[in-house]
């Protein structure tokens, strides 16, 4: 899409009275938005599916907690048992404490009587919150001697405090496990306890704790209580702020691997750390890739134990930062891949705690019911290309083909055709920065049979087929403007997606103009698209298109331009009438760009068509002063005044009061412009 050299002359419709407001919600929950329908309808009574357990029942951990040991093979919780919900506490207690598999997912609030209740989980068990709606409440969950392969995963669990702040009398935790193993607490906000918020206790081993939100308590994290040095355990991407002590305290750990946590010390508040990570007794510590900020004595160690740190950031600490002895290499046990410490806030804030749809943030999946084709560059799959694997699908194939993608570089241009629906690219790394698909063609490149590519010929995937997934990997365009500035046409697409129900879950999409592409298979066709727990990095009109487009819980990040300057515009809806538009949603924007140089976006008339009506809503996000005070401006002889242009209880240094410059919903308007509006009734979900 065009970035324009002078200002056409268009006719322009009426202006607005009031913004439009969405179809009403089709999903009426929470839990469907999250987990579809196959869970039943939720009443107050446990539902089981007949059916098999949702895909996302099938993901499973990583660090120590996917290692085979003790008899257990990695840790997948209840994936062989039947999927309950459960609203009560007891129905909760019923399949929690039952002797088989179970998959339980908690779809509402469940105040635990009598307060500090812990409710005693047995082995082969995932507890999961239906979307943000699963709350424990005044209590938590135990396990104890001999528990193994148990997921806690997208809970709330809040609010045992007793009201003293050092409480040594009430032993009120959120996890509390004694001699388990194989154990993986991942996307839970923890907060408010009596006591702890998760222990580790009594030679418990294969832990790891995942993208948890651990907050305003006194006590955080014990590992330890025992002589013995048994304890294998990973944290990473724990968001730990406003807490005193126990930031972890791991006491006698053989390997405690911490990495991409975030530990914050608010300034001005009650809350004063005492301490952050603290390596005690025989403790074996690997700390990397960090971030402590306002904390007092970030790093301590004892005599006898040893911490090597690499890659961690300090801002504002006082007090002891200490490493020293020899310790272990992670890698030796299980993959993994390290995001930059600075980069952690945004990706915390937005990544961390209960989401709305679990993807497979760090995890590995597998579709059960899919066929799934191998792609490594060294040979070791069915396939060497990505594109090799999308031609062997069979066309018009009626069900998932999963197309699993080892780490490495694919340069190479992938197109999915329209004839082949159910398709998911999935990278099989540690992290989605393992698997990279990236070509460098631009609007202006010539083509090998003559002319050049196009905006939408330039990209590096294109997706045509509906019901199409992607995620743990990148897509990038890394086209050089600079080396090509005689070229006419410097859009440069990493992504394009002309389908309906594209789910885009846990992937980078990189690039400079116009990098995410975000079509419909026509005019007159719906093409809606989920963004989740994702970046998207690029300048000038970077998410653009005539999708009814969702992007939640993901982080923007702004690049400054090929001279260095830093100029440009997030979003360019090309949204049909009575269509909606791109929603931004619980997100972050940010970026390394100087201040009020970047608009949130502008109305795309592709083509001068007037019948359009561009939409973008900005909600519930954070906006760095990077963005402007009068944050849309007009394109192409098109004001953005005559379209849908809103934002609604946005935070950070580039947020703004409403203004006649600055539109916000109210919020009736808001209510109807929800994720679920956007997605009507089309519930993404990992398969």
């Amino acid at each position: 899409m065009s970035e324009p050299h002078s200002k056409a002359r268009h006719r322009h419709r009426r202006s607005r009275t009031a913004l439009a407001v969405g179809v009403p919600l089709a999903l009426t929950a929470a839990g469907t938005l999250a987990y579809g329908t196959d869970l039943g309808v939720l009443g107050s009574t446990a539902q089981e599916a007949s059916a098999a357990a949702p895909s996302w029942a099938t993901d499973t951990a990583d660090g120590f907690a996917s290692v085979n040991s003790l008899g257990q093979n990695g840790t997948y919780g209840g994936r062989d048992g039947k999927t309950v919900t459960v609203k009560t506490q007891a129905d909760l207690e019923k399949y929690a404490t039952a002797a088989e598999p179970y998959v339980i997912v908690v779809a509402g609030t469940i105040n635990m009587n009598p307060v500090g209740k812990e409710i005693k989980v047995q082995s082969d068990k995932t507890i999961v919150g239906s979307g943000t709606s699963g709350h424990i409440v005044g209590g938590g969950f135990f396990l104890g001697q001999g528990v193994h392969n148990v997921i806690i995963r997208n809970l709330t669990i809040r609010d045992s405090y007793q009201g003293v702040w050092n409480d040594k009398d009430h032993d009120f935790d959120a996890i509390q496990m004694d001699g388990a193993h194989h154990v993986w607490i991942d996307h839970n906000d923890l907060r408010h306890m009596a006591d702890g918020l998760i222990d580790v206790r009594k030679d418990s081993t294969n832990v790891t704790v995942s993208w948890n939100k651990l907050s305003d308590n006194n006590k955080t994290f014990g590992i330890g209580w025992t002589e013995n040095v048994k304890t294998d355990i990973t944290i990473h991407h724990n968001w730990i702020r406003e807490t005193e002590q126990r930031n972890p305290s791991t006491d006698n750990a053989a390997h405690a691997h911490l990495y991409n946590n975030f530990l914050e010390d608010a300034p001005g508040t009650d809350i004063k750390s005492a301490y952050g990570n603290y390596s005690r007794g025989a403790t074996k510590m690997v700390l990397e890739n960090s971030l402590f900020q306002g904390v007092k004595n970030p790093v301590i160690k004892d005599g006898g134990a040893a911490i090597v740190q690499r890659g961690n950031s300090f801002s504002g600490t006082s007090g002891r930062n200490e490493s020293g002895g020899t310790a272990f290499d992670p890698k030796a046990y299980y993959p993994y891949s390290l995001d930059k410490a600075a980069d952690l806030p945004s990706i915390l804030k937005s990544g961390a705690g209960p989401r709305a749809s679990i993807g497979t943030t760090g995890a590995s999946t597998k579709a059960a019911s899919a066929t799934t084709l191998t792609v490594a560059k060294d040979g070791s799959g069915q396939y060497t290309t990505v594109q090799a694997a999308v031609n062997a699908v069979p066309a018009n194939n009626p069900s998932r083909v999963v197309i699993a993608v080892k780490p490495g570089t694919y340069r190479e241009t992938v197109k999915v055709p329209s004839n082949k629906p159910h398709v998911t690219i999935q990278g099989t790394g540690g992290s989605r920065k393992d698997t990279t698909i990236v070509y460098n063609n631009a609007s202006g490149t010539p083509k090998p049979g003559g002319g050049t590519y196009g905006t939408g010929g330039s990209a590096t995937v294109a997706v045509e087929a509906d019901d199409f997934q992607a995620r743990n990997l990148t897509i990038s365009n890394d086209f050089d403007e600079k080396a090509n500035q005689n070229l006419n046409g410097h859009q440069a697409v990493a992504l394009r997606t002309a389908a309906d129900k594209v789910f885009l879950d846990g992937i980078i999409v990189s690039g400079d103009q116009d990098t995410l592409l975000l079509d419909t298979a026509a005019k007159d066709r719906l093409g809606r698209v989920y963004v989740g727990n994702s970046y998207v990095i690029g300048n000038v009109d970077f998410i653009f298109g005539r999708a009814t487009a969702v992007v939640d819980r993901s982080v923007i990040t702004l690049k400054k331009r090929w001279d260095g300057t830093s100029a440009g515009y997030v979003t360019a809806p090309s949204t049909a009438a009575n269509r909606k538009g791109i929603l931004i949603a619980n997100s972050t924007v940010n970026g390394d760009v100087s201040g009020g140089s970047f608009y949130l976006g502008r109305p795309w008339h592709a083509g001068g068509d007037a019948s359009l009506d561009p939409q973008t809503t900005v909600r519930n996000t954070t906006l760095s002063a990077a963005i402007k005070s009068t944050p849309w401006t007009d394109m192409s002889g098109f004001s953005w005044k005559d379209d849908r242009f809103a934002e609604y209880k946005n935070t950070g240094a580039g947020a703004g009061s409403a203004n006649a410059n600055r539109p916000h919903l109210t919020d009736a308007q808001a209510a109807n412009q929800e994720v679920a509006d956007w997605l009507a009734s089309w519930t993404p979900s990992a398969s």
